[in-house]
Order: structure tokens, then sequence, then C-alpha cells
């Protein structure tokens, strides 16, 4: 059956993991990548065929989870943070690929690949964290403002790193070819604002008139993968595109109801994607190399946390919130598996590194959920001991 198969086969395996995890009082996200652990190529027993097939699948719950981000937060939200996040994550970007830099050279790789493996920590992953956070309750916090925001600058940087790094290292640096890269961003945002403020609305207004849910879906759906394809035909993020189109939907009058229409879809993606991350594991190298991999882990978390935490007390804001997003923000980003794939495939990696990236990237994700719960213990003991 191919990929009919392969589909079943995660949905049954993220179900038992997602019982499991609802078990032990753990998000339903850590559930679905040890599914996707058990179910990969590397463990034996029941497997997925085609791997590869389910990745591009996988990349749809990206776009679908920013895409529902953009319908949930209006850009007039982003007043209340705009300082911290266009200034703040810049600096926070910079700083974290110069630590990433220092620890390849730790690891005895050359300039090119420590420089690549610091824009691989850079981010942030926006599906974890989102998901964390909503299962606490905690979305419309201040907190979660700020990382929203942190998010959508974060994902503008690793698109401008995307477009640079493939130049880095090698025998030319086309200045012509990123130019035009740059004048083909700025028209499609041009066009994108044009179109989405005169007409999508005027199309949900017509959709909404004819009384059926069902194409009222495949509108909304189709607004959110078509912009994001439309973004990736002009050389951004194809999850970026569909964020832009959540925000221009949001400023409709039907944003509430577009958005409880996608949900239920934008789960079913999401739970690939997270099964997607899984099988990419090998427990075997894991197992082999865990002690670099924990080191690697620990600077990583540990640097990147005590950045996050210092840059927002130093933006002014203060009680909860640094530490909640010191906690939150240190994991490894969905965009860093793109940059490790193409770092592999561009021979800046050699695959044993591609592992090392893949295990402290995972095992970052798996710890955040945990980590997260103990904000308020430790904010609690903060104010006993800091009156």
């Amino acid at each position: 059956m191919g990929i009919a198969a392969d589909i079943a086969v995660i949905i049954v395996a993220a179900l038992i993991g997602g019982l499991a995890a609802q078990l032990l009082r753990q998000p339903l996200i850590v559930g679905y990548i040890l599914a996707g652990v058990v179910v990969g190529p590397y463990t034996g027993g029941i497997a997925v065929s085609q791997p590869e097939e389910i990745a591009l699948l996988a990349e749809i719950g990206v776009a679908l989870l920013l895409f529902t981000l953009g319908i949930e937060f209006s850009l007039k939200e982003l007043k209340p943070v705009r300082r911290i996040a266009i200034f703040g994550t810049p600096i926070q970007m910079a700083l974290t690929i110069g630590v990433g830099y220092g620890i390849g050279q730790w690891l005895g790789l050359d300039w090119v690949a420590s420089l690549w493996l610091g824009a691989v920590i850079s981010s942030s992953n926006t599906m974890i964290v989102l998901k964390t956070l909503s299962a606490r309750g905690l979305m419309g916090t201040l907190s979660s403002r700020v990382m929203l925001g942190i998010f959508v600058v974060q994902d503008l940087c690793v698109m401008a790193i995307m477009l640079v790094l493939p130049y880095i290292g090698g025998d030319s640096f086309d200045v012509r070819a990123l130019v035009f890269a740059g004048v083909r961003a700025a028209l499609f945002l041009g066009a994108m604002l044009l179109i989405g403020t005169r007409f999508i609305p005027w199309l949900m207004r017509r959709i909404a008139r004819w009384e059926s849910r069902e194409l009222f879906l495949i509108t909304v759906t189709a607004l959110g993968l078509g912009v994001g394809y439309a973004a990736f035909l002009a050389g951004l993020s194809f999850a970026f595109g569909a964020f832009l189109a959540g925000l221009v939907i949001s400023e409709s009058d039907y944003s509430e109801q577009a958005l409880g229409e996608v949900i239920p879809l934008r789960d079913i993606f999401a739970m690939l994607f997270f099964v997607s991350v899984g099988m990419l594991l090998d427990p075997t190298f894991l197992l082999a190399n865990l002690p670099t991999v924990l080191a690697v882990v620990a600077l990583v978390v540990t640097s990147k946390a005590l950045i996050f935490g210092g840059l927002t007390r130093f933006f002014g804001y203060r009680n909860v919130i640094p530490l909640a997003t010191a906690l939150a923000l240190f994991q490894f980003g969905e965009f860093s598996f793109v940059l490790a794939r193409i770092g592999l495939r561009e021979d800046v990696f050699v695959a044993d590194t591609y592992s090392l990236i893949l295990s402290a990237a995972l095992v970052s994700i798996l710890i955040t959920p945990p980590a997260f719960n103990l904000v308020q213990p430790l904010y609690s003991l903060q104010r006993r001991v800091f009156r």
C-alpha cells in the first residue's frame, strides 16, 4: 500500500505514544517523537517504508501551525513587544551563532562547519513552544507575546541565513543572486499586502454567504497553503508565507470561524511532523556517543537560556517573564533540521556530525516540556530569596 500503510502505522503509533504521554502527564508531542523513534528505520520491527515522503507531508504541519498562529495573533498585539522582537532577536541570533561557532571549534570542525553549526542552533522551536504554552493555557499572556514576537523575527533572520550560508566557504560569492533574491522577497511582501487587504476579505465574505462549511474549510486551507507555496516560489519560507496568510485572515470578520475549522487539520499534520522528527533518530548512535551528545546539549541549552533570559531582562521585562523565556526557548528549532540537511547535502557536515546535531536537537526538544514545568517553582523560590 506504500505511503497509505505508512500513514496508518504512524497514526496508530502516535495514538499509543500519546496515550502513554497522557498517562505519564507529559505533553503529547513527547509521545509523538518517541513513537517516531519506534517506527523509524533504525529500531527494527514495524517500520515506515517511505520516511522521505512522510517528511514532505510533515512540512504541511509546520505551515498549518504557523498559519493558525497568524490567525490567532494580530499585528496590533505585537506592539507591546516590538522592541525586544525587532532589536533583541537579531542580537540573540548573533550571540547564539557565536556560541555555536565555539562549540564547533571544540568538536574539531573547520570554520565553515562551525559557522553552520551556529546557524543551526540559533533559532527556537515554534511548534514545541506553542504546544507547550497551549497545553498550559498560557497563550495570550505577556510571556507568550514576547516569545511570539521573537519567533516572527527569528523566521525572518533564518530566511536571510539560509540565503547567505550556501555561499560561505565556496569559490565565489554571487552578490547579484543575493540582490535578486532580496528584490523578489520585497515584491512578494508588497503583493501580499495589496492582495491580502483587498481580495482575501472579499473572497471570504463571498464564501461565507453560501453557508457551506466544507467549502469554507477548503478555502481557508487553500489560502494558507497557497500563499505558503507562493512564498516558496518567491524564495521565501513556505511556512512563513502561511503565517502571512494567517495574519491577513486575522483582520477579517471570519477569523474565529476560520481558526475553528482548520485546527483539527493542523493537529493531524503537526502529529506527522513530530513523528517524522523521531524517525530521524538513530538510538545506536545516541547510545554510542551519549557523553558527547549530552555535553553539546548542556552547552546549547545553558547558553541559550542565559542569552534569552538576559536579553529579556535587558529590555525591561521583570517578574516571571525572563525565567519563562529562558526555559521555553533554549531548544533547537524546526529550521535546525532544514539547515542540517542542507549542510549535509553541501558536504559541510559529515554523516557523524549530522547525526550528532540530530541527536542533540531531539534531546533538547524532549527536555523542553519538563524544563518549562520548573518555571513556577523556580519563580516562587526567586520571590522568596529576592523579596
